[in-house]
């Protein structure tokens, strides 16, 4: 498991959504590491957004970006606790056509590394639709962080034995032209 230095680097367009009632752009630190970290890596910055914690408006940010060809990957913060304003997985789970089970068992597992039994209260998620990939983060710039170093290696194509990018070209093969 690591970096095959022979394959070529290919950068994938991801945008970054941040679900949250109180944060503006000016005060989005989650968000800020996000894109920090993903252009650090070499990707590039499609979009990014704030929406608040509501369903409708999380789902229809998410089709936009899934409906664009410029974005491959979506990556949001906040909004996966267990409060009642904590809406994101239901919205990011109506939309999936399938989910990645793995990716919410290992954030919680390193997760619990760090915070110990706290980590039960995360609902972090991912899934695919559309050809995109969704991940669903928590909204501390800690679990943010976490997170990317879960997801980034996935988004590296020089990644092996395996990684996301490379399914790329096959993602919509069951879908009728």
């Amino acid at each position: 498991m690591a970096i095959d230095e022979t394959r070529t680097f290919i950068p994938v367009n991801i945008a970054v959504l941040t679900v949250s009632d109180t944060r503006r752009h000016k005060d989005d630190e989650s968000g800020d590491v996000l894109q920090q970290r993903l252009t650090d890596a070499g990707h590039k910055l499609a979009a990014r957004g704030i929406v608040r914690d509501e369903v409708g408006e999380i789902t229809a940010k998410l089709k936009q970006w899934i409906a664009d060809p410029t974005v491959d990957v979506v990556i949001s913060t906040g909004g996966t606790g267990l409060t009642g304003r904590d809406v994101t997985p239901e919205a990011f789970e109506a939309i999936y056509e399938k989910k990645i089970d793995g990716f919410g068992e290992l954030f919680r597992m390193l997760s619990y590394q760090k915070i110990g039994t706290s980590t039960i209260q995360s609902r972090a998620t991912a899934g695919l639709a559309g050809g995109t990939y969704l991940f669903a983060l928590p909204g501390s710039p800690g679990a943010c962080k976490d997170g990317w170093d879960i997801i980034h290696t996935q988004l590296d194509s020089r990644f092996r034995p395996c990684n996301l990018v490379q399914l790329m070209p096959r993602l919509q093969e069951q879908v009728k032209k």
